[in-house]
């Protein structure tokens, strides 16, 4: 509903963008007809959201007329700003302004609005009103105001959409079901994130020791936090693949950081290689003996390669045998061997 007031030059018309619903006086909308039209002069502000009022100026007059708008009240000033489409109005024409309310986020935990001298009290409404200036082409001007319009400064409150549209109109129970949603909203927003505190790489720190104690995974000092995260998170596939050179080349890349060039068919193609130094068995005339291995081989050894494929990354090679010992098989040995990178 709009509200209007009409002068013999102008006519000035109020209309909220915003509904209010849960404002002094809404519930009664439909058992007193006076209290319609106070809601509609009504303007809801919730901290940290704007809102907006619109403000139409009608020239009655057959003579171009030029306007000024300010808006006075017993608010803050930075809490409004102006929007106009120009000060001119053609015969007969209208112009929109918009006024931008916007209250600061932080209102009721800063407690801007208590007022001094008044017992602490919180002052939660407002009385606003629209001035209009016509420049009359003389040197006095001609006043006309709009009538008062009310702002109600109110928490917003999710609960309000699972009431009945008669319970949201009241704002005493706007506010009681703000008490409730402040209890108990912060205890339904953990649940709703509970997946991300069982995840090991978006688990709070704090948590990290009590995930690796789940899943038997020994934390270590050495390794920095996001490796922790990643070696907690893949701890049983290392444990499933532990033994094999799939397991040992997870392990490393976990560690390094290096890619696992699973589409990469050659093996020493691969940033982390892990190959057995075998040659071609060895022939006599057609006589072959399969797979042994003479003169200088060794049974049961393996060659880590590792090719860092950025200058930053700095391996420890200490820490890398570790790795290596602890995955491989307690008969096998193997040889390092850690590539500088090169372009």
């Amino acid at each position: 509903m709009v509200q209007s007031r009409s002068s013999p030059a102008v006519r000035i018309n109020l209309t909220p963008m915003q509904i209010p619903e849960a404002v002094p006086g809404a519930g009664l909308a439909f058992t007193k007809p006076d209290s319609m039209d106070a809601t509609a002069q009504s303007l809801v502000l919730h901290p940290g959201e704007p809102s907006e009022m619109i403000v139409q100026v009608q020239n009655l007059e057959q003579r171009p007329i030029r306007v000024s708008i300010k808006v006075e009240g017993n608010f803050p000033v930075d809490w409004c700003q102006i929007g106009t489409e120009g000060r001119e109005i053609p015969p007969r024409g209208q112009m929109d302004a918009v006024l931008y309310f916007t209250v600061p986020a932080s209102f009721f935990e800063d407690q801007q609005a208590i007022i001094p001298g008044q017992k602490d009290k919180l002052n939660l409404d407002f009385r606003s009103l629209v001035a209009i200036a016509i420049d009359s082409g003389t040197d006095a001007e001609q006043i006309q105001h709009s009538d008062y319009f009310n702002l109600y400064v109110r928490p917003h409150s999710a609960y309000m959409e699972f009431l009945p549209v008669l319970y949201r109109e009241v704002d005493f129970i706007g506010r009681f079901m703000k008490i409730f949603e402040q209890a108990y909203q912060p205890a339904i927003d953990s649940f709703n994130v509970m997946w991300a505190n069982l995840d090991p790489l978006t688990a709070p720190k704090a948590l990290l020791p009590f995930l690796a104690h789940w899943v038997g995974w020994q934390i270590d000092s050495v390794w920095d936090l996001d490796q922790q995260r990643r070696l907690i998170r893949r701890a049983v596939e290392l444990y499933r693949w532990r033994g094999t050179r799939k397991g040992l080349r997870l392990y490393l890349h976990l560690y390094t950081g290096l890619p696992l060039d699973e589409d990469i068919a050659n093996e020493t193609d691969k940033h982390i290689s892990i190959t057995e130094p075998f040659g071609p068995s060895f022939i006599l005339g057609t006589a072959q003996l399969g797979s042994a291995v003479l003169a200088g081989g060794q049974a049961y050894n393996f060659r880590v390669c590792l090719r860092p494929h950025h200058p930053n990354i700095h391996l420890n090679e200490q820490l890398i045998r570790r790795i290596i010992d602890q995955e491989k098989p307690a008969f096998c040995t193997y040889e390092l061997i850690i590539e500088n990178f090169s372009n």
